[in-house]
């Protein structure tokens, strides 16, 4: 045990400096609140006014996608190295992960998530049956029938 104590006392010592910094944090640092501090950073620019819409999420989709490159990437490279040793079952197992990535590849261009940007098609949600009825902009509302379309935002 003698020989872990030097370790037990190095923790020891960073756990209360950790505690002793918050409390003094709290009880030193001055309290002046104002508009500009709780506002998200943005390099130093107030922001005046809202942003126009909301940031696309076929942005991540496609953020999502150039990662799923890299990994194949990083898969396809050593088995173009060492495909004599793996043989037949390396060969399919790469098939099956590249199969995968390309149905899934598939689904997402189908989905329209690389349609964004100033030229970029919208497409008008399409109704699957009576009980749904679309709303512009993507959302689809459920069980709309009999309620006054002014009240349903």
């Amino acid at each position: 045990m003698g020989q872990y104590l030097p370790i037990v006392v190095l923790a020891a010592l960073a756990v209360v400096f950790g505690a002793l910094s918050l409390v003094a944090s709290r009880l030193l640092a001055p309290r002046h609140p104002h508009g500009a501090k709780s506002a998200p950073y943005e390099c130093g620019i107030v922001p005046s006014r809202e942003a126009p819409e909301r940031f696309p999420v076929s942005f991540y989709v496609v953020a999502m996608l150039f990662i799923m490159f890299d990994i194949e990437i990083i898969f396809a490279y050593p088995y173009a190295l060492a495909a004599d040793e793996l043989g037949a079952f390396g060969f399919w197992e790469f098939v099956a992960f590249g199969g995968v990535f390309f149905l899934a590849f598939v689904y997402v261009i189908a989905r329209g998530a690389l349609d964004w940007g100033p030229g970029a098609v919208r497409h008008a949600p399409v109704a699957r049956d009576a009980a749904v009825a679309p709303a512009g902009r993507g959302v689809l509302l459920v069980g709309v029938e009999g309620r006054e379309r002014a009240g349903v935002a």
